[in-house]
């Protein structure tokens, strides 16, 4: 598990966290599971430089997530682009 990937929180103030991590789980259905519990939880709990951080999501507008694992829930929209 070498592959790194990156994550930039965009709150409701127009602020922006950028964090950069390694991936958490080789298993791609390991990934799905994480992230709908995660999106269950509302919540983001992150571990960064030796503190833990847990963002409610009601102060996020979104989050952005690079690259996007191969393997995503069935209600994803797949292949989309930014158009303006």
């Amino acid at each position: 598990m070498t592959g790194k990937r990156e994550m930039t929180i965009h709150y409701m103030d127009g602020s922006k966290m950028k964090l950069d991590f390694p991936v958490q789980t080789a298993s791609e259905s390991a990934q799905v599971i994480k992230l709908k519990e995660a999106l269950a939880g509302r919540h983001v709990v992150v571990e960064a430089d030796g503190a833990l951080l847990i963002i409610p999501f009601e102060n996020i507008k979104y989050i952005q997530a690079y690259p996007a694992p191969a393997k995503l829930p069935e209600n994803v929209i797949r292949a989309a682009s930014f158009t303006g």
